[in-house]
C-alpha cells in the first residue's frame, strides 16, 4: 500500500508532540486529501468531552462524536489485527474508539484477543512442532472447523505465539509485521488503556466483543462473569466507563447487563440468520425479526445500542451495488438505540460494486463515496479497518 506523509499542522502536530508518539507511518497513511483536510478537527472532537483517566469516561455515550469512527480490531487495514502495534496505530490516526479484544479464552481461565478461537490463520502456530498434536476439528457454532483452539492452551503457552496478518491475499504488505507482536490479554489491554489516556492527554475508549459466549459457556469457560470480574477490577464497569461490550447472542447481553453497567450492544449478521444462543434454546427468531420495532423494543430495555451489518442499512441487490436504505436507523433511534454499523474497508471486494474502481482486485475503491452514503443515512459510526480514511470521511461529511 503506497502511503504518503502528510504535512498536516496544527492540532495533530500538538498532539503528537503532546504524547511523544513514535513517527509511525500509520498517521502518514493519509494521502493527498490528508495534506488539505488533516485530522485536526476530528482528533479534537475525539477528544472534546472525554475528560479523566482511568475507568472514569466522563459523560458516557454521550461525550463520543457522531458519527463515532471505530478501529475495527485496531488498524488492521495497515497491521496484523488484534495487536497493540494495530491498536496504538489506530490512536496515532486519530481513531475515537478501538475495537481492542475479540475476547476468547485459554484453558487456565485467561481471557485474550483473537478473531476467533481457533488460531491458525492469525498466528505462527502452525510453525511450532511443539504444539502440532493440538491441531484438531470442532464444531463451533454448529459448523466444523479444524485448526488450534486458545481453549487447548496455557496463557504462557499462547504467549511464545505471534500474530500474523489474517487475510494476507488481500493485504500482502501487512506481513511485514508478521511474527512482531505477541496477543494481548484483555488485562493488558485494559492496563494500556490507562496508560495511553494518560500519554495522550484524552480518554482512550475500548469496544472489546465477546465471541462465541454459548461455546466457550458449554467448555466450562464462560465469558461475561470473566469480563466483568476483570472490569470491576479496573473500575470500568459504570455506565460512564470508556469501554463498550458487544456480542452477536442476545443472551449474553442480557447476562453481561446483570453484571455490569457499561454500555452494550447487540452485533446483527445477515437478516436470515439466527443468533447461535437461538439455536441452542430453541428460539425460532432470526435476525430479521430482531429489526423490527419489537424486536429493537426488547434489545432496548437491556443494551444502548446495534451492531448492524452495513447491509442491513443499506442492502444490496444481486450484482452487488447498494439499493435503497432500510427503516433500521430510523426504527433504533425511535426506541433510543445508536447504530455502530461494519465493517468499512478500502479495498475494491469489501465495497458495494457501484464503488469499486479499476480491475485491481485488492485496489482501493471510491471509499470516500460509500462512506459519503452510509453516513447520510443517520448511522452514529462506523467500524472501519481504515481509520485514516473513515476520519476523514467523516471530516468531508461532517463539514459538507
Amino acid at each position: 500500500m503506497a502511503n504518503q506523509e502528510s504535512n498536516t499542522q496544527g492540532g495533530q502536530d500538538e498532539r503528537t508532540a503532546a504524547t511523544g508518539r513514535r513517527a509511525l507511518l500509520g498517521a502518514a497513511v493519509l494521502g493527498a486529501g490528508g495534506a488539505v483536510l488533516g485530522l485536526s478537527g476530528t482528533a479534537r472532537a475525539a477528544a472534546g468531552g472525554q475528560g479523566g483517566h482511568g475507568g472514569r469516561g466522563g459523560r458516557g455515550l454521550k461525550s463520543l462524536p457522531v458519527p463515532t469512527i471505530i478501529a475495527h480490531r485496531g488498524a488492521s487495514g495497515y497491521r496484523p489485527e488484534h495487536t497493540f502495534g494495530a491498536y496504538e496505530l489506530a490512536l496515532d490516526m486519530g481513531a475515537h474508539i478501538v475495537e481492542a479484544g475479540d475476547l476468547v479464552v485459554t484453558r487456565d481461565g485467561h481471557l485474550v484477543c483473537r478473531h476467533e478461537p481457533e488460531i491458525g490463520g492469525t498466528t505462527d502456530v502452525a510453525d511450532h512442532p511443539e504444539f502440532a498434536d493440538r491441531k484438531r476439528t470442532k464444531t463451533l457454532d454448529g459448523t466444523p472447523v479444524t485448526g488450534w483452539f486458545t481453549e487447548d492452551f496455557t496463557l504462557a503457552e499462547l504467549k511464545t505465539l505471534r500474530a500474523v496478518e489474517r487475510i494476507p491475499g488481500n493485504r500482502p504488505d501487512n506481513t511485514l509485521y508478521d511474527g512482531r507482536w505477541e496477543i494481548p490479554t484483555f488485562e493488558e489491554v485494559l492496563r494500556w488503556q490507562d496508560q495511553q489516556s494518560r500519554e495522550r492527554g484524552r480518554q482512550v475508549w475500548i469496544y472489546p466483543e465477546l465471541k462465541h459466549p454459548t461455546y466457550f459457556r458449554g467448555q466450562g469457560l464462560a465469558l461475561e462473569e470473566r469480563v466483568a470480574k476483570l472490569l470491576r477490577k479496573y473500575r470500568k464497569d459504570r455506565f460512564d466507563s470508556p469501554v463498550i461490550l458487544q456480542s452477536f447472542e442476545p443472551t449474553s447481553v442480557q447476562r453481561l447487563n446483570k453484571l455490569v453497567d457499561t454500555p452494550l450492544v447487540v452485533l446483527l449478521s445477515g437478516p436470515t440468520s439466527r443468533p447461535y444462543d437461538f439455536v441452542e434454546n430453541g428460539d425460532p427468531r432470526t435476525v430479521a425479526d430482531l429489526v423490527k420495532p419489537a424486536g429493537l423494543r426488547e434489545i432496548a430495555s437491556y443494551a444502548q445500542g446495534i451492531g448492524p451489518t452495513l447491509d442491513l442499512v443499506i442492502p444490496r441487490d444481486a450484482g452487488g451495488r447498494l439499493t435503497r436504505p432500510t427503516t433500521l436507523v430510523a426504527d433504533a433511534h425511535k426506541v433510543g438505540l445508536r447504530l455502530h454499523p461494519w465493517t468499512m474497508r478500502n479495498e475494491n471486494p469489501f465495497l458495494p460494486a457501484d464503488f469499486r474502481k479499476g480491475t485491481d482486485a485488492d485496489a482501493y475503491g471510491d471509499v470516500f463515496g460509500a462512506y459519503r452514503t452510509y453516513f447520510a443515512t443517520g448511522i452514529d459510526g462506523v467500524f472501519t479497518d481504515h481509520p485514516d480514511t473513515g476520519l476523514l470521511a467523516r471530516e468531508d461529511f461532517v463539514n459538507g
